[in-house]
């Protein structure tokens, strides 16, 4: 079947019916998007990384964004990819910015197989010594879940990392945050937070001992490889269909576009990493990059919206910190 193409915003439409509003509002956390390249090739990517992926932000980039964050007083630095950690200048950008002042909280959406990735045999004692917050890929607690959409041997390497994770002291010291990511193995929604938190916390602590701070679940996006699964399987309309239907107007408040501005391997700016994707940015015409924007002029801009929205705002809602409505 051929794939379906939503012309129509039918999230603004559904935005003005619930009488809302999509603003910025004062930006707490710079995430940014070192590149693309990746050791693993999971099923639901929304940003279509993997080993074969060359897209990095170069040292001037970084330099760049430094320049800029230290004009500001954003609190927080979220670095995702790809594997972050795979950029050449990733230790150089995470040693820089805990050095500023005032000081910044830097966050690594890390898969915790890199920790096992030739030259990455430190990695895990430079994070710890660095403080930097962990949020770590695994979808689930049982091997065959897990890969089934991150590929053979990805469950016991990651088992591994977290464990060593915990020997220097995530999720057990207070200054090491170690939290988990959870998303659906298919065309559905994630269930109650709280509930899968519980469950992964009992499981991994009773078969692994394993422990962790928090466990974030999100919701998969109708966007790129994932988007691929579902027209591949015929899923595509239903699965936006039910996006749409779990609409939760409560989740609106809490969206991560409202606090957290996203910038893309080479320095353009987006309202969120699904934008990014979708190349949907600030310039009209033209790509506008970070040091163009003035922090000031941020607050109040509003944000672009599409279809692939309603999967931010299905059920509980969904964030890089997990569930919106809790």
């Amino acid at each position: 079947m051929p794939a379906v193409v939503l012309t129509t915003n039918f999230f603004t439409q559904r935005l003005e019916q619930h009488d809302l509003q999509l603003l910025r509002g004062h930006t707490n956390i710079l995430q940014l998007n070192v590149g693309k390249k990746c050791n693993q090739t999971c099923s639901h990517c929304h940003v279509n990384a993997g080993p074969a992926r060359t897209e990095a932000m170069t040292r001037d980039t970084v330099d760049r964004v430094l320049a800029w964050l230290a004009q500001t007083r954003i609190p927080i630095l979220d670095i995702t990819g790809g594997a972050p950690e795979l950029n050449p200048n990733f230790r150089y950008l995470v040693e820089r910015v805990t050095s500023m002042a005032p000081s910044r909280h830097v966050i690594d959406r890390c898969n915790s197989t890199v920790l096992f990735e030739p030259g990455q045999e430190d990695l895990a004692h430079f994070l710890a010594a660095n403080k930097v917050e962990l949020v770590a890929s695994l979808p689930c607690y049982s091997a065959k879940n897990v890969e089934e959409q991150r590929g053979d041997g990805v469950f016991q390497k990651s088992i591994r990392a977290l464990k060593l994770l915990n020997s220097l002291g995530y999720g057990t010291n207070d200054s090491l945050t170690l939290n988990l990511v959870y998303n659906p193995n298919g065309a559905f929604v994630p269930g109650a937070q709280e509930e899968l938190e519980a469950t992964y916390r009992f499981e991994l602590q009773n078969d692994y001992g394993i422990v962790f701070n928090h466990l974030y679940t999100i919701t998969n996006m109708p966007i790129a490889r994932f988007a691929a699964f579902l027209h591949r399987t015929g899923q595509q309309a239903e699965y936006q269909q039910l996006l749409m239907d779990a609409f939760n107007p409560a989740s609106v408040a809490g969206l991560m576009c409202r606090d957290t501005l996203s910038v893309a391997w080479r320095g353009e700016v987006f309202d969120c990493d699904f934008n990014q994707m979708l190349e949907m940015g600030w310039g009209n015409g033209q790509q506008l990059h970070l040091w163009d924007i003035d922090p000031e002029q941020v607050p109040g801009r509003r944000i672009k919206t599409g279809n692939h929205c309603f999967g931010c705002t299905a059920g509980s809602g969904s964030s890089c910190g997990g569930a919106v409505v809790r």
